[in-house]
Formats: C-alpha cells, sequence, structure tokens
C-alpha cells in the first residue's frame, strides 16, 4: 500500500508538473505581447511610446514573478525567493536612475536590456544558482559604469581625436593575452588578475569601434583607408595567433561593414569577403581545433560521442522543447557542455519552447534597429558611424552565437549579450549600451 507521505507527495509533483506545464504558455503569451510592443514602439509618436515601455515594464516583471515561481516550487529554497526580491529591486533601480539622470535615454533599450538580463538571470538560476548570483553581482557593479558612461560620452568631445590611443591599448591587451593568457578549449581567451580571470577581447572590441569610426570619419581617401584597414588586420591577427577565431570573425566583420557605410563602396566589401574566405580557409589547414569545430559541424552525428557531442546535444534540446518547451525544471540542458555560456539558447529553447527563443532574437533584433535609427540621425560622422559599429559588433555576436548553436554556422564560442554567463562579456555590453545611451542624450 501507499503510504499517505508518499501520496501527498505524489499529489504534489503532479500539481507542480501541471502548474508548470501551464506557465510555459503563459511565459510565451507574455513574451509575444512584449516584443510585439518592441516593434509597435517605432510606429507611434512620443506620448503612446512611453506608455508602451510603461506596458513593457509590467510584462517584464509579471514574466520575472511566474518563472521564480516555478523555481522556488521546484527548488523550495527561501535564497531563491530573496534573490528574486533583490533582482526586482535592481531592476527598478536601473529603469528609475536612467528616468531621472537621463531623460533623453531610449526608454526602450532600458527595457530591452532588463528582458534580457531577466531572461538570463531565469535560466542561471535553474542551471546553476551559485553562478547566477555571481552573475547579478557583476550585473549590479556594471549597472554602475552604465550610469556613468553616457555623462562622459556626451561631454567628451576629443573622443573622436584619440583614435591611435584607442588601438594602441587594444593591441597591447590582446598582445598580453596572446603571450600570458590562459588557455580554455585551444583558445587562448583570458588573464588573471587578481585571482579574477578577465577576457580583455570583450573589452577591446569596443575600443576597435571607436577607433575605425574615428580613422574612417576623418578620411575615406585610399591612403587613410589602407592604414586603418592595416591596423584593425593586426587586432585580427593577434586573435587569430591566440586562437580566439570567433572574436576574430567578430572583429572582421564589423570592420567590413563599417568600411562599407563609411565608404559606400562594394569593392571594398568585396576585397573584404575575399580576403576573410582565404584566411579562413588557412585556419582551417592550422588550427586543429577550427577542423574539429569545422567537423563538428559538418557531420555531428559521425562522432556523436566525442567532437559532435556538444551540437548533438544541443540539437537534440532544441527539439525536445519543440515550440512551446518542456517548460522549466523538466528538460535537461545541463548535459550540453558549457550550456550557461555558448549553448544557453538551447537551454532556453528546450525549457521555455522555440518561440520564446524566437522572441528573444526579436528583441536583440530591435536593439539593433534602435542602433542603426540613431546612427541615421546623428549628424557627427564619428558619432554615426560608432553608433553603427556597436550596433553590429552587437548583432553579429547574436548571429554567430545562435548561427553555433542551431547548426547553421560551425560553433564559435561567443557569448549571446546579456544573457549568457560571463563576466566580461556582461560588463562590456553594459558599456556598450551605455554608450549608444550617450549618444542618443546628443541627438
Amino acid at each position: 500500500m501507499v503510504s499517505l507521505t508518499e501520496f501527498n507527495q505524489n499529489m504534489i509533483q503532479n500539481i507542480l508538473h501541471v502548474y508548470v506545464s501551464w506557465t510555459r504558455y503563459v511565459l510565451f503569451l507574455v513574451m509575444a505581447f512584449y516584443t510585439y510592443l518592441n516593434f509597435r514602439y517605432f510606429s507611434v509618436d512620443e506620448s503612446r511610446q512611453k506608455r508602451i515601455c510603461a506596458r513593457q515594464i509590467w510584462l517584464m516583471l509579471f514574466l520575472h514573478l511566474i518563472s521564480y515561481s516555478v523555481l522556488y516550487l521546484n527548488t523550495l529554497d527561501p535564497a531563491v525567493a530573496v534573490f528574486y526580491c533583490l533582482q526586482v529591486v535592481f531592476f527598478l533601480c536601473f529603469i528609475l536612475v536612467y528616468r531621472a539622470f537621463y531623460p533623453r535615454a531610449s526608454r526602450l533599450l532600458v527595457n530591452n536590456m532588463c528582458m534580457l538580463l531577466c531572461v538570463g538571470f531565469i535560466m542561471l538560476t535553474r542551471l546553476s544558482y551559485e553562478r547566477a548570483v555571481r552573475q547579478f553581482i557583476i550585473a549590479a557593479l556594471s549597472a554602475v559604469v552604465a550610469w556613468i558612461i553616457p555623462a562622459v560620452v556626451r561631454r567628451a568631445g576629443f573622443l573622436s581625436k584619440i583614435p591611435w590611443a584607442y588601438a594602441a591599448v587594444g593591441i597591447f591587451l590582446l598582445a598580453a593575452v596572446c603571450v600570458v593568457g590562459n588557455t580554455s578549449f585551444g583558445a587562448q581567451l583570458s588573464i588573471s588578475i587578481g585571482g579574477f580571470s578577465i577576457q580583455p577581447s570583450e573589452f577591446v572590441k569596443i575600443l576597435y569601434v571607436l577607433f575605425a569610426a574615428g580613422m574612417l570619419s576623418r578620411s575615406v581617401k585610399l591612403k587613410n583607408v589602407a592604414v586603418t584597414t592595416a591596423a584593425a588586420a593586426v587586432h585580427v591577427l593577434i586573435l587569430v595567433l591566440s586562437r580566439d577565431l570567433g572574436s576574430a570573425l567578430l572583429f572582421f566583420l564589423t570592420y567590413l561593414f563599417m568600411l562599407y557605410a563609411a565608404t559606400s563602396d562594394l569593392r571594398w566589401m568585396g576585397a573584404g569577403l575575399l580576403g576573410g574566405s582565404l584566411a579562413a580557409a588557412a585556419a582551417y589547414q592550422f588550427f586543429s581545433h577550427v577542423q574539429s569545430r569545422v567537423l563538428a559541424w559538418r557531420d555531428p552525428w559521425s562522432d556523436i560521442d566525442n567532437k559532435g557531442y556538444q551540437i548533438t546535444q544541443s540539437l537534440f534540446a532544441i527539439g525536445t522543447g519543440s515550440w512551446f518547451g518542456l517548460g522549466l525544471y523538466e528538460g535537461m540542458p545541463r548535459r550540453i557542455p558549457v550550456v550557461e555560456k555558448d549553448f544557453i539558447f538551447a537551454a532556453i529553447s528546450e525549457e521555455m519552447g522555440a518561440l520564446f527563443a524566437l522572441c528573444v532574437l526579436l528583441i536583440c533584433l530591435g536593439c539593433f534597429l534602435q542602433f542603426v535609427l540613431l546612427a541615421g540621425r546623428l549628424e557627427n560622422m564619428f558619432c554615426k558611424l560608432t553608433a553603427f559599429g556597436l550596433g553590429t559588433m552587437y548583432i553579429v555576436q547574436v548571429f554567430l552565437t545562435v548561427g553555433g548553436v542551431i547548426k547553421f554556422i560551425p560553433s564559435t564560442g561567443v557569448t549571446l549579450p546579456l544573457v549568457s554567463y560571463g563576466g566580461s562579456s556582461l560588463l562590456s555590453t553594459f558599456i556598450l549600451f551605455g554608450v549608444i545611451q550617450g549618444l542618443y542624450s546628443m541627438i
């Protein structure tokens, strides 16, 4: 006979399973409505834009509450409830401080940052509570930086006058990693300082955009373009020597699009693509870990227990989750190696659904559209190229991350901004958005 205690436990588990099953539909509907408002924002007047942003905040807080109710009921850990409350305070403070000190800042970008962070906190809490807490602490510190950056940007007219300083600092940091960096998954990515691991390329990418914008805003004559391209190539070459090919590709594509935006000359684009293709072929010949990633991409099923394990587990997770997901704690995302970083999109797809994951991508696209629209409204060429370059850097990183997860391209090892675990990535993304908000205040 089944004891009363076992019967009650089974009853509780059944009720929890039903609750989780229904919440996945609620979460999708809330996320879908938020995403709809994200694009509706662009077609209404300013007063209605404010109302849309207010609705988005309520939708985000509701999604956050429902998700953490599931997380708490599955763990029954009071620390999860406290962690939820701290996040709510953080989101509200972040939004209110931006409104108070930067009334001309983009409310939509602030909301989207919070929504992407919200999704990241939810998934990280589900995957690893300790890492979620560390991510939250870094986010809180990064928020302080993000509040300061716009004030610096809008008052620093000298930023466009020191492009070679950006290049010198960037090349030095990348070279330091190349010489004394820590190796991870075959690539030298980080350096250790005082017990903390820092990935300099995450910060150099912002300096890199400022360098390219500063040089190309001066002149697009052949000599200046050639010098700028050579300096950009040095950045990429050092990343290749460090075997950080994901960042190398990110830097290369960003510069290529910035060069086209500055010159409107397709010949530069064609020459860049040809050179990039030749460099990719050379990297495949000289780097064994590149060969492994390409082979795993081409046919992961032939070596499913070794080289193809990560991508096959990612595809299994996405397929199992289907359109609406299995629900939080109903999947097995931990079977995917490095799921908190490179493959968090697969975990979102498995437990929250492909449609929910698609909404996350659309929110990222909405951020990119804001960057491009801002670039079009700015009159100063340096500011215009900076906004476009940072937007390109952001959306290319999203494309590389998701493309690797769904087997559209070989895995590159880059993170999904604001969602994946990683302190350097999180701080650099806050800085990136802070620079954009500073440019908004100059309109």
